[in-house]
């Protein structure tokens, strides 16, 4: 099965879902076509296979990598700069997952869908580890942030995706980074600020009571 996969993922890459034949990739692997049908029932199970594989291969690479990042600017760097790298490495694979996967019916129950969330949740941990160490705002909606930071690299890599401009990885993971952190960090100086007025305003009450009595 395996073989199959690894023969479908590069026939769908080349030719896209609607011209991807089953018989072309059980011809290239020397299997007759109903071979593939006795593992997959259509060839949207085996689209969703080939995805599926794709991402447990890039969500392995996240755990194991992030493991030797330990400060949490340096772990959301990394993963928004990993997430771009996947979409620079395998565009193909990428828009078929856009285009093909997740717009249809099937998705949300599909463990391709739980695997994404594993993706995305590993995004969701690092902030919340800056919001525990105190490196990120406490009233940080976290879903939101990870919506942000994936819309916004979806959106701004399509004109990659779809084959009409370039995309450099490294820029574009330290633009993200510029733009999520200045809109997340927790900002001390503006923290130290607040309580010195606080307890300037705390004296003036007192003396204004003193001064009253």
């Amino acid at each position: 099965m395996d073989n199959i996969l690894a023969v479908a993922r590069q026939v769908f890459t080349e030719r896209g879902y609607e011209n991807t034949a089953v018989s072309e990739i059980a011809a290239r692997i020397g299997i007759v076509e109903g071979t593939i049908y006795k593992y997959f029932e259509t060839k949207r199970e085996l689209l969703l296979k080939v995805i599926e594989s794709w991402y447990q291969e890039l969500v392995t690479d996240y755990e194991r990598n992030l493991t030797g990042v330990v400060d949490v600017h340096g772990r959301l760097r990394f993963l928004i700069w990993r997430h771009l790298q996947a979409i620079v490495s395998n565009p193909a694979l990428t828009r078929l997952m856009f285009r093909e996967v997740r717009s249809e019916a099937d998705y949300p129950s599909s463990n391709l869908y739980e695997l994404n969330k594993r993706y995305t949740g590993l995004i969701l941990d690092v902030i919340q580890q800056g919001v525990n160490e105190g490196a990120f705002r406490a009233d940080l909606p976290l879903g939101l942030a990870r919506d942000m930071i994936f819309g916004g690299i979806e959106h701004h890599t399509w004109g990659f995706v779809a084959g009409r401009t370039p995309l450099d990885a490294e820029l574009v993971a330290d633009q993200v980074m510029s733009f999520v952190i200045s809109g997340i960090r927790c900002d001390d100086s503006r923290n130290s600020l607040d309580r010195q007025i606080q307890r300037l305003e705390g004296i003036s009450d007192r003396l204004e009571r003193i001064h009253k009595e």
